[in-house]
């Protein structure tokens, strides 16, 4: 099982798209906005399984009002702890080294509980991670050349997209197969934790 995390805002991604000739598309925003969406996925992978997408949105408080603007370790925990109810199985987590990914609390966790295995990409390896295909996906499909009405609009937008790629698992192989990288069955001798 792969994760990460990226931030959404009301501004569109731009796209190529056609337009007669002579004319230059334009895509008209009201304005700016500081409204953000964090969304925390994973991809899930086992050898003779239909892979899967889980994921867990996140509505960033205002830049005017208190409150944290991205995950904390709590949110991970809570994150693997639902991958690992809908699958019924133990899992292996592979995320990068961000710091809250390698925050003490977690890794007390994770020593606590013999269903979690963490495992940490190498330093600035995004191209290893299948979720990044998952983020390119949403922003050329779905959000590309969009102009947000408001937030929701947004949020339902991004849901949509997100349940699109739950529902075509090739999509989520195709991710997977970007990277190079092939899954094996994993039976560790010994428990190995936080890599």
């Amino acid at each position: 099982m792969f994760e990460d995390e990226a931030g959404f805002a009301m501004t569109p991604s731009i796209a190529r798209t056609w337009a007669r000739r002579g004319h230059t598309p334009v895509v008209q925003v009201r304005g700016r906005s500081w409204r953000r969406y964090s969304i925390a996925a994973m991809c899930c992978y086992k050898p003779g399984e239909t892979s899967r997408l889980i994921f867990r949105p996140r509505r960033n408080p205002s830049p005017n009002r208190s409150g944290r603007r991205s995950f904390d370790w709590c949110d991970y925990r809570d994150l693997a702890v639902r991958a690992h109810i809908q699958l019924g199985a133990p899992i292996v987590l592979v995320w990068d080294n961000l710091s809250t990914h390698r925050a003490a609390a977690l890794r007390k966790y994770a020593d606590a509980h013999d269903w979690l295995t963490i495992v940490h990409l190498p330093s600035y390896a995004p191209e290893l991670n299948p979720v990044e295909g998952v983020w390119s996906l949403l922003r050329r499909g779905p959000l590309a050349s969009v102009a947000f009405t408001d937030d929701d609009h947004l949020e339902r937008t991004l849901r949509r997209g997100l349940r699109h790629i739950q529902h075509h698992p090739e999509l989520i192989d195709g991710c997977l197969a970007s990277t190079g990288l092939t899954i094996t069955d994993y039976h560790p001798t010994t428990p190995r934790r936080d890599q």
